[in-house]
This record gives structure tokens, C-alpha cells and sequence, in this order.
């Protein structure tokens, strides 16, 4: 059996100038880097800005295991799928971090014969947006720590530095830092921190902004610091905005690349949805849009986290009103939540399976209160026994909403066309129907948004906040942001903020340990449990899997 990097190495790829070309991207609108990969620049935008839109379909999951579901791959296959039943689709994806890629997780671009390609660009330096916001981020950084260097004309209290460093890379090493020692020429001592680049306000803010004059005002509304008198300080107060504008003037415009089937692919933006937002960027979705009759797009992680983000946060800016939700599950994924473990996952078990089934009901559920169509895939393996796609079929018959089985991971497009069919039902059925609405108003303060998000997408039974996240949220109030969107991070591993908790736990209590105003994102960051925004490597990282030989062929990257 190929690896993912075998049957990647193993594709002819096109030009991408041939692929941009059949989407109608018209010469002097696509930036090339290499044969392969090409940046769309504003001309398109202002050409295509008229043009109706196509169907919106955001592709979820059930909480992640060990075990795999595959969101992404579902993702590719999907869109490999419309084009075998003779629709034109676009996908939008996210760029993977270098963190997960080096780490445990993996890359972000599908898997077997349902990839984004070329892999191993796409999974490492890709275009350079990653290097772009890790630079802009930590150009605020110095320009403020120079700032208080040189004489502190704003009286920035080096105590109440709200800004941390990034970079892309799992490095525990760095959550915690002092900067400053040697002596009064190396600058003004104080405590620091990195976080991973995708967790950064200035990646959220790449991922939101509608256009490059939109991403300068949102860069400098960055709320970076307070003074020693409690006044905020913003970006633009220490002059920040513009540099890091020019940092980000590639960056923002969206990549374009293709599936091993050649389906057009746009990937741009690539925020955690377990501490960020999880979605790609407004730009890519709207330009996908305008090129497809489908977007096909995927948010991060389960419903729980980056569907609801897209469809309270992205949804809410950027006007967006999905046709249709997939949710993605495997049978194995389900077992596991049973109680079953990893290595007897291939084994039939009726009865964990039915046991674990309630966490795609939730997910299920929780999709639906937001007002859109359902369609549930479930990805099959070899080892799905008959019985146990019976408790599947029962339990989406009991949910009201059609599913459908998925084996593009080993046919690619073929193996999708089921499912592709079951989605352009659906939104033919539901056309005009849409009631969708996100689950909070804007106007609702925001530790009520906070709980009816807990209670109703996560079914906790209440939510608790420290002393440290009431203090915040008054400061947050003081300075208008109440009104803004919720942004909760938390586990992905569980509906709570526990991670041991499978299945559909009950009874459970949310703990806000703090608040963060994303002024410049335009939302309020609400950090649940033990949530950590810079991620470690495991004992075994992957990264000591990876090579590279003497003809420069990388293996070991999946």
C-alpha cells in the first residue's frame, strides 16, 4: 500500500496556469510561484466581484480520536466528486502549520487518493504566508519593546504587554520567556511568550480582512498593551500598522492549487480551531464563490469548535450563508468514543459502537440548530461490518437527515460520488428554505454568549469564570468590545473542556480561566480549561520520520 507522499510523488501534476485558466482566471490575475502554485492578486476580485455566487457547502466532523475521520480528505474527495457528476466545484482549505506537520497531527492537504497537491509544498514552505504573519506579528513585537527602550513616550507599563511572539513550530520551550537581560542596552526586562503562529491575532485578522485596506485598519486595531494610567494602546499607536502591512501584501492574496484529479483548489489562512477561529480566509471562500458553482470548505476540528466559529464568527463578518453542512464520521471514530481501544478498533463491536454513536448525534444536533440542511458521511473502511452500518442508518434516520458512505481516501473522486449526489439533493430540496441564523445575537453581552455556546453546542450545564477572566471581561466592556463575537478555546478532543470525556458527556461545567479582546479580528478569545496556545512536540515527533535524499526527493511526510 502507497503512503500519501508515494501516490502524491506518483501524480502528474498540471500547470497551474492551466488549471487557473479552466476556472476563468484570466492571466494578469494569477502570481506564480514555480509550475505548480500561483497567488490570485485583487484584479480578479474587482472582475468577479458581480458575478453570483455559487453554493456554499461546509464540510465538519465528530470530535477527533486517534482513530482518524478524515474532514479534509472528505474535503478533497468532495470536490473531486462534483466534477465526476458534472458540477463545478471549488474547494477552500486552510494552509497547514508546520507545528502539527513536525508534531503528531500531520498536514492539512487530505490523505490517499483525495490530496491537494503538490503535498509536500503545501505541507512545509508552501507560498510564504506563514513566514509573512510570523514576521508582521513579531515586527509589533520589537517595535513596542523598542518603543518602551527608547524613552516610552506612551508610558507602556512593560507589566501589561498583551502582544506575545509567534512562530510556527511546536516549541514548549517558549511559552514562557524573560526578555530583556544584559544590561540596559538590550532593552527593558520584563516576562514574554510565543505562541504558534496560527493562533495569533494578526493570522485571524489575514483570515477576516475583506482587502488589503481592511487588513491595515484591523492590524491597527490591535490592542497590543496598557499604559502605566490603564489606557489601551493599539498597533496603530506606535506605528506598527503600515510595516506590517507591507509584510502581509503577498500574504493576503489567496493560493491557488490543485487536487491529484486536478479540481481547483484555493488554500489561504490556516488558524487552529481548538485556540483561533479555524476556517480559511474570507477572501479564499468569497473568491471560491465566484468561481464554482460549490465552494467546498472545512472548518477545523468538530462541529463543536470550527463549524461553529464559521458559522457564528466568519459567517456573521463576511455575510455567508452555508447551503448545506457534512458531517464527516468513521465508524472506528464512533467505537472509540464507546470505550473501545485503538487497537481493537477493527474488530465489530454493536454494542460500543451504539454506545459512541451519540457523539455524531450531538454533532448532528448541534448543526441543526443554526437552520442548515445536514448530510452525514461517514468515511468506510474495510473492516465496517453490515451490523454496524445498520446503527449508523438507524440513528440518521432518528436525526431526520441523509447520509452517505465515502471511500475517496482509495478511489479519489469515484468513491465520492454518492455523497456528492447526496449534498446537490439536499440543497435542491432545501432551495429557499435556508433559516439559518447564528446561535447568539450581537447585542448579547459577552458571558451570555459564552454560555449559550457551552450549553447549547457543547451541553454543558453551566459555565464557571475565574477571577482573572471577570477582571478581563470589565476591561473588555470598558473598551467596547462586548458586543463582539465569541472566539472559545478549548479542547478538541471532547464536547467539554476535558478531554477525557468522550463520548456525549452530561453534567458538566465550562471553566473560563481567562479573556482576550482580538480587537483587530474583531472578536473576544475565551480560554476554556487547561487550553494552551503554544502546543508541544510528542515523545516521537514526526519530524524524525522526514528525509530528504541525494536527488532532493522528500519521504516520510506521511
Amino acid at each position: 500500500m502507497l503512503s500519501d507522499i508515494e501516490i502524491a510523488q506518483s501524480t502528474a501534476l498540471r500547470p497551474i496556469a492551466d488549471i487557473a485558466a479552466e476556472l476563468g482566471i484570466q492571466e494578469d490575475e494569477l502570481e506564480l510561484y514555480g509550475k505548480y502554485k500561483g497567488k490570485i492578486n485583487e484584479r480578479a476580485f474587482a472582475r468577479l466581484q458581480d458575478r453570483p455566487d455559487g453554493k456554499l457547502v461546509l464540510v465538519t466532523a465528530i470530535n477527533p480520536t486517534p482513530a482518524g475521520e478524515g474532514k479534509t480528505t472528505t474535503t478533497a474527495g468532495l470536490g473531486q466528486a462534483m466534477a465526476k457528476i458534472g458540477k463545478k466545484a471549488v474547494i477552500a482549505l486552510r494552509e497547514p502549520s508546520l507545528g502539527p506537520v513536525f508534531g503528531v497531527k500531520g498536514g492539512a492537504a487530505g490523505g490517499g487518493y483525495a490530496q491537494v497537491l503538490p503535498m509536500e509544498d503545501i505541507n512545509l514552505h508552501f507560498t510564504g504566508d506563514m513566514h509573512a504573519i510570523t514576521s508582521a506579528n513579531n515586527l509589533c513585537c520589537a517595535m513596542l519593546d523598542n518603543h518602551m527602550q527608547q524613552g516610552n513616550p506612551l508610558g507602556i507599563d512593560p507589566r501589561r504587554v498583551l502582544i506575545k511572539r509567534c512562530l510556527d513550530m511546536n516549541d514548549r520551550a517558549l511559552r514562557n520567556i524573560v526578555i530583556g537581560l544584559g544590561g540596559k542596552i538590550n532593552g527593558v526586562p520584563r516576562e514574554d511568550g510565543f505562541i504558534i503562529t496560527v493562533a495569533s491575532e494578526v493570522m485571524a485578522i489575514l483570515c477576516l480582512s475583506k482587502d488589503m485596506e481592511d487588513l491595515k485598519k484591523r492590524l491597527g486595531d490591535m490592542l497590543i498593551a496598557y499604559t502605566y494610567d490603564g489606557k489601551p494602546v493599539y498597533a496603530r499607536d506606535i506605528k506598527a500598522d503600515g510595516a506590517m502591512t507591507a509584510l502581509l501584501r503577498d500574504a493576503v492574496n489567496p493560493n491557488l492549487v490543485q487536487t491529484i484529479e486536478g479540481t481547483p483548489a484555493i488554500m489561504h489562512g490556516g488558524p487552529f480551531a481548538n485556540i483561533a477561529h479555524g476556517c480559511n480566509s474570507v477572501r479564499a471562500t468569497r473568491l471560491a464563490l465566484k468561481l464554482g458553482d460549490y465552494c467546498i470548505t472545512e472548518a477545523g476540528f468538530g462541529s463543536d469548535l470550527g463549524a461553529e466559529k464559521f458559522l457564528d464568527i466568519k459567517c456573521r463578518m463576511a455575510g455567508l450563508t452555508p447551503a448545506c453542512v457534512v458531517v464527516v464520521a468513521t465508524v472506528r471514530a464512533l467505537k472509540y468514543n464507546g470505550g473501545v481501544p485503538k487497537a481493537e478498533l477493527s474488530a465489530e463491536n454493536v454494542p460500543a459502537l451504539e454506545k459512541g454513536v451519540v457523539n455524531l448525534k450531538a454533532h448532528v444536533e448541534n448543526m441543526q440548530k443554526f437552520g442548515i440542511p445536514v448530510v452525514v458521511a461517514i468515511n468506510r473502511f474495510g473492516t465496517d461490518s453490515d451490523a454496524e452500518l445498520q446503527v449508523i442508518d438507524d440513528c440518521c434516520k432518528e436525526l431526520g437527515v441523509r447520509y452517505a458512505l465515502s471511500e475517496v481516501f482509495a478511489k479519489g473522486g469515484e468513491g465520492g460520488m454518492e455523497l456528492a449526489q447526496t449534498i446537490c439533493d439536499v440543497i435542491d430540496e432545501n432551495e429557499g428554505k435556508s433559516r439559518f441564523a447564528p446561535i447568539y445575537p450581537d447585542e448579547a453581552p459577552v458571558e451570555e454568549k459564552v454560555e449559550t455556546i457551552a450549553k447549547t453546542i457543547y451541553g454543558a450545564a453551566g459555565v464557571t469564570f475565574s477571577n482573572k477572566a471577570l477582571k478581563s471581561l470589565k476591561e473588555i466592556k470598558a473598551l467596547g468590545g462586548d458586543k463582539m463575537p465569541v472566539c472559545i478555546a478549548k479542547t478538541q478532543y471532547s464536547l467539554s473542556d476535558d478531554p477525557a470525556l468522550l463520548g456525549r458527556p452530561t453534567g458538566f461545567t465550562i471553566t473560563i480561566r481567562d479573556l482576550k479582546l482580538s480587537s483587530g479580528a474583531g472578536f473576544v478569545v475565551a480560554y476554556a480549561g487547561d487550553i494552551m496556545t503554544m502546543p508541544g512536540l510528542p515523545k516521537v515527533p514526526a519530524a524524525e520520520k522526514i528525509d530528504v535524499d541525494d536527488q532532493a526527493v522528500i519521504h516520510g511526510l506521511f
